[in-house]
């Protein structure tokens, strides 16, 4: 059975959902190897989902300076449940930004930080629009993060 990649998005307006098919079309190059990726909603996605991941790549904008109310959803579903299964959990960030992006970003660290997953790739945060290197960079970042889950680097 392949490893897998699961990538958990939510975009309002459709800005960070562009970055995150990006990086799901990097991530399924075959370049990357035999990896399953599976793309849900923060508000589909349930602690078996993050269990059975070998790595998670996170998508969200940033409202308010904050991380979407569907992403907060998201950890609020999924904390507890996998607090002590998920130590060191490989994963990655997006962040799609009309401000600067650091209040999603630091909020969404504190959690992760309590989870104990472990950052493998430094986060895109992309603020104003979405131009063609910035999904350059999302399609590179599914591709390394794929090959990584692939090779068993992480």
């Amino acid at each position: 059975m392949p490893r897998q990649l699961l990538v958990v998005h939510h975009s309002r307006t459709g800005s960070t959902a562009r970055l995150a098919d990006a990086a799901i079309e990097g991530a399924r190059d075959p370049e990357a190897g035999d990896v399953l990726v599976r793309a849900l909603s923060p508000l589909d996605a349930a602690p078996d989902d993050v269990l059975a991941a070998d790595a998670l790549l996170l998508a969200t904008p940033e409202n308010f300076g904050y991380m979407s109310g569907a992403m907060k959803h998201f950890f609020d579903t999924v904390y507890y449940p996998c607090l002590e299964h998920t130590q060191g959990k490989p994963w990655a960030l997006i962040v799609k930004a009309g401000n600067d992006g650091r209040g999603a970003l630091g909020a969404i660290e504190r959690i992760v930080t309590g989870l104990r997953w472990r950052l493998v790739a430094e986060p895109i945060v992309v603020v104003g629009e979405v131009e063609a290197d910035h999904l350059a960079r999302c399609r590179e970042l599914g591709l390394t993060l794929a090959a990584g889950v692939d090779a068993g680097l992480f």
